[in-house]
């Protein structure tokens, strides 16, 4: 048994040495395409995680004219109210009155004594703060809002729909694309170990033809090319996982240490177990991308 065991390794090294050329050519290019699979979902978690800090206590400020009366004040109040008990578009909301909101104005203007000057008790619009239930779906967020304009008295309705709309369509647009060039790359990478097998095999026709005419099993012939095809995928994994990890360390250093603090970036890294699972999980995938290449081409040209 361990005299089998080996064998098939022996063989399987003496076949990735003969063909060395092929068997780099596969290992980069399983290597680059898992590397881009791996730097496709870390770009999803990261942009998730932007998208989470983005709307973290996310709310409308709905603007009430100066001179809304309390009737109309309660008007308003009271749809909000409802809307809160149906559950399924207000979370919460809260009034901030003409002097909370002169208050609020001349602290955001404190350095420009012109603009205070034009936040009195009867020029400034008071407000309501509405939290949505959903707070990171612009559909909703935009639905709420247009409900909001419709009633009484409302000035203006302040919502950061178009700034999670555009965060979204961004993180659609890269991950298509990133994910479709490394499903490219893993077929090529399939066709390379399928192609590094045939040449194999074929250089080692005369072998074959003895093993099976003293009764070795196809099985037996096959298992030295179809580990050489997965050892092929597993070392492209390992060094497409690693890179991949060194890759985040890099983006995460330079996110915390070289971009400014409000530049609103600081969530738009993958942290924790995250970057590993996603390099284990790029590690299997070369495994079983090696797997596959090299057991369709063992099986398909083993008559030679």
């Amino acid at each position: 048994m361990f005299s089998r065991i080996t064998y098939v390794f022996r063989e399987m090294w003496a076949s990735l040495s003969r063909n060395l050329t092929l068997t780099v050519a596969a290992v980069i290019t399983a290597t680059v395409s898992l590397f881009l699979s791996g730097l496709t979902l870390l770009i999803q978690e990261g942009f998730d995680n932007q998208l989470s800090a983005w709307t973290k206590g996310v709310r409308l400020l709905v603007y009430v004219d100066n001179d809304a009366t309390p009737e109309q004040l309660k008007v308003f109040t009271d749809a909000l109210t409802q809307a809160k008990a149906e559950g399924t578009v207000v979370k919460d909301f809260n009034y901030c009155d003409v002097a909370c909101s002169v208050d609020v104005a001349h602290k955001l203007y404190a350095g420009d004594p012109t603009a205070i000057e034009l936040y009195n008790d009867k020029t400034t619009p008071s407000f309501f703060r509405v939290i949505p239930v959903n707070q990171s779906s612009a559909t909703q967020l935009n639905q709420l809002a247009e409900r909001l304009h419709g009633l009484p008295k409302v000035n203006a309705v302040v919502s950061p729909d178009q700034m999670i709309t555009t965060l979204s369509v961004l993180k659609g647009f890269v991950g298509v694309r990133s994910l479709i060039m490394s499903i490219v790359l893993l077929l090529a990478a399939v066709l390379l170990i399928w192609n590094a097998i045939r040449t194999a095999m074929f250089a080692r026709r005369r072998e074959i033809e003895v093993m099976k005419l003293v009764g070795a099993t196809n099985w037996f012939i096959r298992l030295p090319f179809m580990l050489e095809g997965l050892v092929t995928g597993l070392i492209g994994g390992l060094i497409g996982g690693g890179a991949l990890l060194a890759v985040n360390q890099d983006w995460t250093d330079g996110i915390t240490t070289r971009f400014p603090a409000n530049s609103g970036l600081a969530a738009f890294v993958a942290t924790g177990s995250t970057p590993w699972s996603i390099a284990l999980a790029m590690v299997a995938l070369g495994a079983l991308v090696g797997a596959i290449g090299s057991a369709t081409a063992a099986g398909r040209f083993l008559d030679v």
